[in-house]
């Protein structure tokens, strides 16, 4: 078994072709690391509403999604320079895999990965901002550190410096290291006509573009702020924060 995952190991740092883990390609690219980047689904690639919304689709659960403008091509744009998965905190029978399908299509099959509620830690606690909101985190550590069993990663190529999470709620990674995650401001009813981010020239593909240009995740997301702060000891709500942090410490 150690042979096998030294193997894998190996195979994954060759400067050019791809290396295929539990039936999916992983490709690499010529002289740069290959970055991991994780998106989010509600509020950075879509809007998720459960009333209907102009351009909307509605699922027969009452489900309706919106497409973010320009999303199929920054989908695209992504894929030809990261290895992609996407993280949501909806729960599978959501429709997620209806969601997913919707707005990838056959690009889906190029995907990493596709998480779900079940991945992400429960905490216990509900958001300071909003107490009606339960404080779930998405662990990095889940997939550097290989926690989770009959996943597509090769062990100990994902790390904190080639790992970007996007997400446009900072509380679900108040449990990473810093500078692994950017928090873009939400996509929402007020900005769907006149939004470009997903866009050639928009902000969040513009940083990505810049991302996949240098050797480290954490001294670019440090030296480039984008959207939302992180979730600090300069946060209103830190002192519940770092309190439930503590607590979720003590408990492991």
């Amino acid at each position: 078994m150690n042979a096998e995952k030294e193997n894998m190991e190996a195979t994954h740092s060759e400067e050019e072709g791809e290396v295929v883990s539990n039936g999916v390609a992983l490709p690499l690219t010529i002289g740069k690391q290959r970055k991991l980047l994780i998106l989010d689904i509600n509020g950075v690639l879509a809007l998720m509403l459960r009333y209907p919304v102009s351009g909307g689709v509605t699922f027969p659960g009452g489900l309706t999604i919106a497409k973010r403008p320009f999303c199929e091509d920054f989908l695209q744009f992504c894929l030809e320079r990261f290895d992609v998965g996407i993280w949501t905190s909806r729960a599978k029978a959501n429709y997620l895999d209806e969601v997913v399908d919707y707005l990838l299509g056959d690009m889906k099959k190029k995907l990493l990965f596709v998480w779900d509620r079940s991945y992400c830690s429960r905490t216990g606690f509900m958001t300071p901002e909003n107490r009606y909101i339960p404080l779930v985190c998405k662990e990095l550590k889940k997939i550097w550190e290989n926690e989770c069993p009959n996943q597509p990663f090769v062990g100990g190529y994902y790390n904190e410096s080639n790992t970007l999470l996007v997400d446009d709620s900072p509380y679900k990674a108040v449990l990473n290291p810093v500078h692994t995650a950017i928090f873009p401001h939400s996509y929402n009813e007020s900005t769907m006509i006149n939004d470009r981010s997903l866009g050639p020239g928009g902000d969040l593909r513009e940083y990505l573009k810049g991302l996949a240009e240098v050797e480290d995740v954490r001294t670019y997301v440090e030296d480039h702020p984008f959207g939302q702060k992180p979730i600090d000891y300069t946060h209103s709500n830190w002192k519940v924060y770092s309190g439930n942090i503590r607590a979720l410490s003590n408990r492991s």
